[in-house]
């Protein structure tokens, strides 16, 4: 389950959408990548390194 609220995933899908607006497949990826960004930001770590914590 995802630590940030549903407006900011709200937000980085539009966000995502504007970069991507005819790939499908590359707004799921840079969407999912946002988030875990924005979730390693809030737990003051970097975005490997909270993906790492994760794979523990």
């Amino acid at each position: 389950m995802s630590k940030i609220k549903e407006k900011d995933i709200e937000e980085i899908r539009r966000v995502v959408e504007k970069e991507f607006p005819n790939d499908p497949a590359l707004q799921q990826v840079h969407t999912a990548r946002k988030i875990i960004a924005k979730e390693a930001e809030s737990e003051g770590l970097s975005f490997f390194g909270y993906v790492k914590l994760l794979g523990k």
